[in-house]
C-alpha cells in the first residue's frame, strides 16, 4: 500500500514539473529522480539559464506547489 501511494506521488510531482518545465524529456526525470539538483541541473541545461535562475524557477514552483524535493 505505502508503495502505491509513493508511486502516486511520484506521478503526480513528475506530471508537475513537465506541466511547468515541458522541455525535459523522460530520460531527464530518470537523471532527476526527484532530487532539487538534478532538476535544477537539466533545466538550466534545457533551458540555457544561469543556475541560480533554475534554482530560483525550482524555489518558485515548490512555493505554489507546496511538493518537496530532496
Amino acid at each position: 500500500l505505502h508503495l502505491s501511494i509513493r508511486r502516486q506521488r511520484q506521478m503526480c510531482i513528475r506530471d508537475s514539473v513537465k506541466e511547468q518545465w515541458g522541455k525535459l524529456t523522460d530520460d531527464d526525470f530518470d537523471v532527476i529522480a526527484g532530487k532539487r539538483e538534478q532538476l535544477s541541473g537539466k533545466i538550466q541545461e534545457r533551458y540555457g539559464i544561469t543556475k541560480d535562475e533554475a534554482d530560483k524557477q525550482v524555489n518558485d514552483w515548490h512555493g505554489r506547489s507546496g511538493t518537496w524535493l530532496p
